[in-house]
């Protein structure tokens, strides 16, 4: 059996929380899996490129943005630790993925292809309640962004994203959050202060 701290005991836990999976399960999940190291501002992703991958985070942070023809960063999502990255329309229908995903750390990734998943849906059927878990999550979370950013003021939406992500402010960089909630550093740097202050 795998020892711990292995490159694996994260993603096991996290498969863990939503299925549980015998010894047998556990080694054949991990033989289909493929690890890669993503240095600090290098690409996972391009727009153009196909997504071949879905991607669990073991170390580091990435994030997933567009750029639109002004040349504005408009950020839809960080992943750290713990967190499954990709572009899921991408990797389902085998179409250019729209999205950049780069790296703001060196950040270690275990993926799994789509030719590798669709095997494991088959030999260990319950992958599938898994992924369908972490994709109905991941479709929660997004409704959940697009209502705050069509209805809460500029400083609700930084509220709610240091209680949700109370971590991120110290590993990314503030134009970077900025960039997320939608305003420029300079109005959040505004914000800060005045909530410093009160």
């Amino acid at each position: 059996m795998l020892t711990s701290n292995t490159p694996f005991d994260l993603i096991l836990q996290n498969i863990g929380k939503h299925i549980t999976l015998d010894p047998t399960e556990v080694e054949f999940f991990i033989s289909l899996l493929e690890s890669k190291l993503i240095r600090r501002k290098d690409y996972l992703l391009q727009p153009g490129e196909i997504c071949k991958t879905e991607n669990f985070i073991v170390k580091g942070c990435l994030r997933t943005y567009s750029v639109d023809q002004d040349g504005v960063e408009h950020i839809v999502m960080f992943g750290i630790e713990d967190w499954w990255v990709g572009d899921l329309y991408s990797f389902l229908m085998a179409t250019p993925a729209q999205y950049y995903i780069d790296a703001l750390e060196d950040t270690l990734v275990l993926q799994i292809n789509k030719q590798n998943l669709d095997l494991l849906y088959e030999r260990v059927p319950k992958f599938e309640r898994f992924f369908r878990l972490i994709i109905q999550n991941a479709f929660i979370a997004q409704q959940n962004r697009i209502n705050q950013n069509l209805s809460f003021t500029a400083e609700q939406r930084y509220l709610e994203f240091v209680k949700k992500y109370p971590h991120f402010e110290q590993r990314i960089p503030q134009k970077q959050v900025a960039a997320y909630l939608g305003m420029t550093p300079v109005f959040l740097s505004m914000l800060r202060r005045k909530l410093a202050g009160k």
